[in-house]
């Protein structure tokens, strides 16, 4: 098959100083995934832009080293957002400014995450059960930063509040540059399929004038062209599918341009990826913690690789990273 024609013909976004691609491809914020390390494979793989874990912003204005040190970007990342969550107006607004003094190309404001412990205490998700707060929250960070600040959140709190539509232009009305919506609500979490339904709605109301972001459930080009074809998103964010694959967006990207499907990637270069994956992530937030965070990730970098369960077993139970390093070995001693 030659290159297609995707009949989507439109000017690339702009947000604040920053030009991106047309049908830009970019990695969702997920908690204990995109850090540095792994935004820095996305973005070499293909990603256009980038998003870190959400941050709290109770941690921020606390100086908690953990939330700080969630500010760290490296400069091959760019575009970059901090993303930050809370549940009360005067942190996020200072959280906001300390983000801000990391120098990001955007600041993100987290009205989406769904977790308990989040949505319960009304931040995330949470939010969206008081939307005069959610505009008052998100109007008074625009004021008190220079950077432009963006949104994500869901399509509403449940299937009986799924506002989504007018979420979006109250949100507009507050300032923001842009936003970003998960096609679920958040009492389904994770589960069923995402209505990008709701999400074309939202683009096509012609009141929106702010580049739309479509998330959920985005696992390949062939779902990435359906959601600019017929829901006309500005862009499309990638989750959970890049989890082990940073692969996923040049293969996105390589359908789009040739309509073709770019073969996985063989197992030599599946374990030089994630050897140097490994070896970030030890360098920026230390051994132990790069062995146990790395664990949610090593059945999609090996995935199909047969009679893989019992190195996987010695990866996840590895305590160093010698030991570690020894597994991989003799994955590649076994399998190539």
């Amino acid at each position: 098959m030659g290159a297609i024609d995707t009949g989507i013909h439109r000017q690339s976004i702009r947000i604040g100083k920053v030009t991106f691609p047309q049908l830009p491809i970019i990695l969702a914020p997920m908690e204990d995934i995109t850090d540095p390390p792994f935004r820095l494979l996305c973005k070499e793989m293909g990603a256009d832009w980038v998003y870190t874990e959400f941050i709290s912003a109770d941690g921020l204005i606390r100086d908690s080293n953990k939330s700080l040190h969630k500010l760290d970007i490296y400069p091959e990342e760019r575009p970059v957002s901090i993303q930050i969550f809370g549940a009360h107006a005067d942190a996020m607004v200072g959280a906001a400014m300390v983000a801000e003094k990391a120098a990001p190309d955007f600041i993100d404001i987290n009205f989406g995450c769904p977790v308990r412990k989040v949505a319960s205490k009304g931040a995330g998700s949470g939010i969206m059960n008081d939307i005069p707060k959610m505009e008052e929250m998100t109007r008074r960070i625009v004021k008190a930063v220079n950077l432009p600040v963006t949104v994500k959140t869901r399509l509403g709190y449940d299937r009986e509040h799924q506002q989504i539509v007018e979420i979006a232009e109250r949100l507009q009305d507050c300032g923001i540059a842009a936003l970003a919506i998960h096609g679920r609500t958040r009492c389904q979490m994770y589960r069923g399929m995402a209505d990008w339904r709701l999400i074309g709605e939202v683009k096509k109301n012609p009141r929106m004038h702010i580049p739309i972001i479509g998330n959920g459930d985005i696992c390949d080009g062939p779902a990435t062209l359906e959601a600019f074809e017929k829901h006309q998103v500005d862009g499309v964010m990638v989750g959970r599918a890049c989890i082990g694959n940073p692969w996923i967006f040049k293969e996105i990207r390589h359908y789009l341009s040739t309509g073709e499907q770019l073969p996985s990637p063989g197992l030599k270069e599946r374990l030089e990826v994630c050897r140097r994956h490994i070896e970030l992530s030890a360098g920026w937030k230390g051994e132990k913690t790069a062995l146990f965070e790395m664990r949610k990730h090593y059945s999609n970098y090996f995935k199909g690789a047969p009679g893989f369960k019992p190195y996987r077993v010695r990866l996840v139970t590895a305590g160093s990273l010698g030991e570690l390093n020894q597994v991989m070995d003799d994955i590649e001693n076994s399998f190539t």
